[in-house]
C-alpha cells in the first residue's frame, strides 16, 4: 500500500471517528419537535413587524416622527402593555420588480398565545394603517411562539 493511501484511510477513520462522537451530543439539543426550548419563563407569541420607509411613488422617506406618531396613535393602545421598535436596514423587491434598499423599522410585540384570535385583528389593522398611511405596498409580518419573563 502506498503512503498515500494509508494516510487517506488514517484521514477517512479519524473523522468518522470524530463524527461519530460529536453527533450524540449534537443530537441531544434535538427532538422529533425540533429545537428544545428552555423551561423557563412563559409562553408567548412573537409578532414582529417590519415597516419601509420609502415611499414608492417617490414621495419623501418616512422620518423618525411621523413613524413614532404612527406608533403612538395606532400601535400603543392596541397594545398598551409594551413594544420595541428597532431601526434597521433593509431590502425589498417593489411591484416593479425594483430592489429598493430603505431605513426601516421592526415592532416587536408580544402577547399570550389566548389573546392570539383577538390580537390579530389589531396586528392586520396597524399593517393596513401604515400601508395607507405612507403609500406603502406591504408591511411584512412575522408570528413565532416564544417563552419570556419579566
Amino acid at each position: 500500500m502506498s503512503p498515500l493511501s494509508i494516510r487517506a484511510r488514517v484521514g477517512a477513520a479519524t473523522a468518522t471517528a470524530l463524527l461519530a462522537a460529536g453527533a450524540p451530543a449534537a443530537y441531544a439539543l434535538f427532538d422529533d419537535a425540533g429545537p428544545k426550548t428552555p423551561a423557563s419563563g412563559r409562553a408567548y407569541v412573537e409578532t414582529r413587524l417590519l415597516f419601509g420607509t420609502e415611499r414608492p411613488d417617490g414621495g419623501p422617506a418616512v422620518t423618525d416622527a411621523q413613524f413614532m406618531a404612527f406608533v403612538d396613535r395606532e400601535v400603543t393602545p392596541a397594545f398598551p402593555e409594551g413594544l420595541t421598535v428597532r431601526d434597521g436596514r433593509g431590502q425589498y423587491r417593489d411591484a416593479r420588480g425594483v430592489i429598493e434598499r430603505e431605513r426601516s423599522y421592526e415592532l416587536t410585540l408580544l402577547y399570550l398565545p389566548a389573546q392570539a384570535r383577538t390580537r390579530d385583528a389589531g396586528i392586520e389593522r396597524i399593517r393596513t394603517a401604515y400601508e395607507r398611511a405612507f403609500g406603502q405596498e406591504s408591511v411584512a409580518r412575522l408570528d413565532t411562539p416564544t417563552r419570556a419573563d419579566f
